[in-house]
């Protein structure tokens, strides 16, 4: 299956699309309109997993040919899972748990390919430690940012960025896409299909 394939990113997510960009892989947006259905009896890392291969599954279906990536992102904090929040109060009650702590970000990825059977999954977590946050700024940042289609109601790269104190592990992760281990492992993939 020498390269006749295009790469599809199962995800709308603006932060995925400009890792793969920054990475320099070619690919084409195919957003999974999967619902995202969190299962908190499974372990934390295998529910990203879980959720990151139903939506690349449900896009090979019209792709079945191609490298389909899918992808989640989860927040846990305190044994808690946050993902994306439903509305304002529930992003308020997220960033208010969230500050003067630390919390696990945790991708789950999916890189398959329908027609020759290959599906791999993998995870990364990053451990993110967050200043205390004064009330009024986290309704600024409510105010003036959305939270809503974010995993734990912030984005590390935007304006809450001030906010966090460290991290251990990789950044890109919290964004939404471990950068270097996904490349690896899109890398260990092409090679799988060459052969």
């Amino acid at each position: 299956m020498e390269n006749n394939y295009k790469i599809i990113l199962a995800s709308k997510s603006p932060r995925r699309a400009e890792i793969l960009k920054m990475i320099k892989v070619n690919f084409k947006v195919a957003p999974s309109k999967i619902k995202e259905k969190i299962n908190p009896r499974i372990e934390q890392n295998k529910i990203a997993i879980n959720i990151s291969k139903a939506k690349a599954i449900a896009i090979s279906h019209k792709y079945p040919n191609d490298v389909i990536i899918g992808a989640d992102t989860i927040v846990v904090f305190n044994e808690k899972i946050f993902g994306k929040p439903k509305d304002i109060n529930e992003s308020k009650k997220m960033l208010k748990a969230l500050s003067g702590n630390s919390h696990n970000v945790i991708t789950g990825v999916t890189i398959m390919n329908k027609k020759l059977g290959i599906l791999k999954t993998f995870s990364e977590i990053t451990e993110v430690f967050v200043q205390k946050i004064p009330t009024k700024k986290i309704e600024y940042y409510i105010k003036n940012f959305n939270t809503l289609d974010k995993a734990g109601s912030y984005g590390i790269q935007e304006w809450f960025s001030i906010w966090i104190e460290k991290i251990n592990g990789c950044y890109y992760n919290v964004m939404g896409l471990p950068a270097s281990k996904f490349y690896l492992n899109l890398d260990e993939f092409k090679n799988t299909i060459k052969s």
